[in-house]
């Protein structure tokens, strides 16, 4: 294999890297590293699998939910926020302060992180949220204080509020972590410790709720653990869940790091990959973003992350992966993290940063059937992605994380098309926390945002063309 000349394929789990730079939003400039040639083969008849229509989400502390009129239908500029996501999708409240919290029926609601309080009032108003918005709601209940009874009658109170709209209970967050760090239990704390305490709290919460849809184990690390989980659970499991951080926060944690190739992350995604087939129960990184403890300010919050984020759920749809849920708002350790793609104060004012535009740049690319597509990135540290849509409708997702180097790309493909367009997803600099844009416009303050400037693009011998500036990405379209 060159050093410099690589191809890849759509189905791998492959992260490029990156350095930091600046370059100039949605203009071509010539980059310092000079421009490439990039050619894209699609092959629209070969079918990789659909993307599921709930694949993206959003992750909670449970210590959010607690907080009044957040996650709330009166709350409109975060409503409409969650629903330029998409019609459908997954909210996942858990979080370490799960494992500390308590529910009361009629108590006064607590949000902090190893008190926190959810009482009915919270729970109505998340119920409304998640008809307003027609997602669904994956819910950690408390395994950390060994309270079956309390979970029995949180469980019960959650049923009743979200109805239709639960997907599934997690028991515990972060079990493989209870005998290490979390101090929830002894340091011999095992697997098969957490098997027998899972199967004692979804007995006692199957006898007041026969139908209870269950996930897990929501792994921190132990990979292993869900493949054992798979095999002892899986004829009675929902999804297979899991967590996903490139590393905690520490100085070392930069935007170079965070996207350049994690070496952990192809192995562990291709072992839940063979624990979802071999148990026939689809697995979804429920708990996720940049770096954990609430990510890195000057990195997590800037344009080089909204990138990372969009090549990253590109990478786990090719890994098979029944979804993702980026982690936002306040975390485990009580204040907001720096990674927030939807960002409140907690004065009244909510905004979407630059990780939710490539959330939202994801969601404009995603419906329909991933197809396979092999290029050569000249060097340029670029990845595409192909989506055919049951209108025969093709979107390219062209993400060029490259500091230095522009790229030319061709787009060709076995079928013929008529017609191309592109958004582009474009920032003054990688380290650029505002001025983010999509399709030339931005977010709204009251949550909206609709395309601005979509580009035809010239059409030569067969191909389609579009030059990509060095740390930018575009969404091109093709039509029939």
């Amino acid at each position: 294999m060159e050093t410099n000349r690589r191809s890849f394929l759509i189905g791998s789990a492959y992260l490029a890297s990156l350095l930091l730079g600046r370059r100039a939003a949605g203009v071509w400039v010539e980059g310092r590293g000079g421009r490439e040639q990039v050619l894209v083969n699609i092959e629209t008849r070969r079918r990789l699998g659909r993307i599921p229509a709930d694949f993206i989400g959003l992750g909670y502390e449970i210590s959010s939910v607690a907080r009044p009129g957040l996650l709330s239908a009166r709350n409109g500029t975060y409503l409409q926020l969650v629903r330029g996501l998409g019609a459908s999708g997954v909210l996942r409240v858990g979080g370490n302060t799960s494992d500390y919290s308590s529910y009361a029926s009629q108590g006064q609601a607590v949000s902090e992180p190893r008190a926190t309080v959810v009482n009915d009032a919270n729970l109505r108003e998340l119920g409304a949220f998640l008809m307003a918005t027609g997602w669904k709601l994956i819910w950690g209940l408390n395994l950390g204080s060994s309270n079956e009874q309390q979970a029995v009658e949180e469980s019960r109170a959650v049923a009743a509020t979200a109805k239709d709209r639960l997907l599934a209970f997690e028991i515990g967050n972060e079990p493989d972590l209870f005998g290490r760090g979390t101090g929830h239990r002894p340091e011999s704390y095992s697997y098969n410790d957490y098997l027998n305490e899972y199967r004692r709290y979804k007995s006692a919460i199957r006898a007041e709720l026969r139908s209870a849809p269950f996930a897990g184990p929501d792994a921190a690390a132990d990979t292993d653990w869900v493949t054992r989980f798979a095999a002892d659970e899986g004829n009675d499991l929902k999804l297979l869940t899991h967590h996903y951080y490139r590393e905690c926060a520490n100085p070392a944690s930069n935007l170079d790091k965070l996207l350049h190739p994690d070496p952990k992350l192809a192995p562990e995604l291709e072992e839940l990959r063979a624990a979802s087939a071999a148990s026939h129960v689809p697995y979804r990184i429920c708990e996720t973003n940049s770096f954990c403890g609430g990510g890195k300010p000057g990195v997590s919050d800037t344009f080089g992350a909204a990138l990372w984020v969009l090549d990253f759920m590109f990478v786990l749809a090719s890994a098979r992966a029944a979804g993702v849920n980026i982690e936002t708002g306040v975390n485990q350790l009580g204040f907001i993290s720096s990674y927030s793609p939807i960002r409140d104060d907690e004065h009244g004012t909510i905004s979407a940063r630059p990780e939710y535009y490539g959330m939202l740049a994801f969601a404009q690319a995603n419906q329909g059937q991933r197809v396979s597509l092999n290029y050569d990135s000249a060097g340029v540290n670029l990845t595409a992605y192909a989506v055919l849509s049951d209108e025969n409708r093709l979107s390219v997702t062209i993400v060029n994380k490259d500091a230095v180097r522009d790229a030319d790309v061709s787009i060709a493909t076995d079928v013929r098309f008529h017609q191309a367009s592109a958004m582009r997803l474009a920032a003054p600099a990688l380290n650029s926390k505002s001025g983010v844009t999509l399709a030339g416009s931005v977010v709204t303050p009251e949550g909206k945002w609709k395309p601005k400037i979509v580009e035809r693009l010239p059409g030569r011998s067969g191909k389609w063309e579009i030059g990509l500036p060095a740390g930018s990405a575009a969404i091109v379209k093709l039509e029939a």
